[in-house]
């Protein structure tokens, strides 16, 4: 403490008290990431009216002030909206500071929550200015807020607010039973690309039922308050996005078959989060600092991937050639295969079935080209790896640049360098990229059996990018990049090795050959599960 006739003594207890005020932090944030503003006042005032009167004034710190006015009143928040002070802990105090410490708790749990609290600050509070010790904290890397370059931690914290607020008027708008609906259709997958909202729905139905119960203004509040700083991008913008637009219909009491009609529409992939103007001068000038700002050029310089750009679910068992076998002649020799062909009809199972029953033995696939328009597709990622992360599933401690393109309705096996009806050697089998480090739910599930020689010849424009793929920090400059990708060109076309045929929930089958411990059997993937 600073004051000029005071030299710290052994026996005040003011070192534990330092100590149990650490602790008690420690043991706040090791719960939970999220910590919240409140509107109490007075708290220093607090601390030093509960010190004996002969300890007030040497106990009277700027430093340990601007800590308590800054740092004293933020609280945590439970699954139940209940709060508690991230710093004051009557347990963890000496006894010269138990009633300090006890009135500045009650006064923090029983404030009112105002904002979501953000810093990027490594220490908060100011340790030590020899020879005195002040009230600080350290917190883990994982609660500090990494700023970027378009939002700093004020910034964020403001934008908290406001998706709170909207929050709350979306749950005001759309009732229970509203959204109880809407959920019951997308999970019964009645509503088309149903995955992309599905999650955003039960999300809304949970928070309904946990406030329908609670009487209490204040935990009524702290629990929006929690779901705003928890909530995935975009979750909270309830009335302006698709989710909205459902419950909108829903709620006006329109049939399905006019509710199912309108959100095919609204989602069809050529639709769906695209911008369909060419972008203002405005727009443009807007997207080009966003994009300079974010140091992320290079991001949008995308080519074919090759296979070793993948994570492979499966790949062949290649047999290792033994040294010496043969003579110099004898790649003249006959093929001949090393396996017996059942010769029986094939066997008709699900994805599923087959992953787990199949797959595990497989040393071999071939997959049978379509004859009509099927669902092919190519992946593509990033030219420069290094580049700043664009897709919502990847980041830096993460890095997946990879991302893919189909053709609405499908397209043709000549359109990618294939003969319908030949069975072509499979070189490896990829789940959905979303999915390789992270289960992002709002994209669908789906396996791609990689083809030998498959490259799409008819296309390298586009980008292999959509803007629905996106961080949320693009989301703003939707228009102008939706414009770009449009014209952007696919490069190394020519060496792609990444390119198959695609397989997921509701959408056709596939049509396999598979040996496995010297048997081929035919088998026909149905449908997904």
């Amino acid at each position: 403490m600073k004051a000029a006739d005071y030299q710290p003594q052994d026996d005040d207890g003011y070192e534990e008290f330092l100590q149990g005020l650490r602790t008690r932090f420690k043991l706040v944030v090791s719960r939970t990431p999220h910590l919240f503003t409140t509107n109490a006042t007075g708290l220093f005032a607090a601390f030093l009216q509960g010190l004996p009167k002969a300890k007030r004034q040497h106990y009277t710190c700027t430093s340990c002030r601007h800590f308590v006015e800054r740092f004293g009143g933020l609280v945590s928040l439970d699954q139940s909206g209940n709060a508690r002070s991230a710093m004051w802990d009557v347990e963890e105090a000496p006894g010269p500071f138990v009633e300090s410490v006890g009135v500045m708790a009650t006064i923090t749990s029983q404030a009112h929550v105002t904002g979501v609290f953000l810093s990027n600050l490594v220490t908060w509070g100011e340790p030590t200015t020899p020879p005195w010790n002040h009230m600080a904290v350290v917190p883990p890397w994982a609660i500090l807020y990494k700023p970027t370059p378009l939002l700093n931690a004020h910034q964020k914290m403001a934008e908290r607010a406001e998706e709170k607020g909207m929050l709350f008027h979306g749950l005001q708008e759309f009732p229970r039973e509203t959204v109880l609906k809407a959920k019951a259709l997308l999970e019964a997958d009645a509503l088309y690309r149903s995955e992309k909202v599905l999650g955003v729905a039960k999300w809304l139905l949970e928070l309904h039922n946990q406030l329908e119960d609670v009487a209490n203004f204040r935990t009524r509040e702290n629990i929006l308050w929690l779901a705003a700083a928890t909530a995935p991008p975009g979750w909270c913008h309830v009335r302006s996005t698709m989710i909205g637009t459902l419950l909108e219909d829903l709620k006006a009491g329109l049939s399905f078959e006019a509710t199912s009609k309108r959100f095919k529409e609204k989602m069809h992939p050529l639709q769906y989060q695209r911008p369909t103007a060419a972008p203002s001068d405005g727009q443009i000038n807007a997207a080009e600092k966003t994009i300079a700002a974010l140091k992320a050029e290079g991001s949008l310089d995308r080519r074919f991937a090759r296979l070793e750009d993948l994570q492979l679910l499966w790949k062949p068992k290649i047999q290792e050639k033994v040294e010496g076998a043969g003579g110099v002649f004898e790649h003249l020799r006959g093929k001949k295969e090393s396996f017996v062909d059942l010769g029986a009809p094939a066997v008709t199972m699900t994805w599923v079935k087959f992953k787990n029953e199949v797959l595990l033995k497989a040393e071999r696939i071939e997959v049978r080209v379509p004859s009509g328009r099927a669902n092919f597709l190519a992946f593509v990622t990033a030219v420069n790896p290094d580049s700043p992360p664009m897709l919502q599933w990847d980041d830096q401690a993460q890095r997946n640049t990879v991302s893919h393109y189909v053709y609405v309705g499908g397209s043709s096996a000549a359109q990618w360098n294939l003969t319908a009806l030949d069975f072509v050697e499979c070189t490896g089998i990829a789940i959905n990229e979303a999915h390789w480090k992270h289960l992002l739910e709002q994209h669908k599930p789906s396996t791609t059996f990689v083809l030998a020689g498959a490259r799409d010849v008819a296309h390298e424009w586009g980008g292999g990018l959509f803007v629905e793929m996106l961080r949320s920090e693009y989301h703003g400059i939707r228009a102008t990049l939706e414009a770009h990708i449009r014209t952007a060109r696919i490069a190394e076309r020519d060496t792609a090795t990444a390119c198959g045929l695609c397989l997921s929930p509701g959408a056709g089958g596939v049509r396999v050959r598979v040996v496995a411990e010297g048997i081929r059997t035919e088998y026909w993937i149905d449908r997904w599960d």
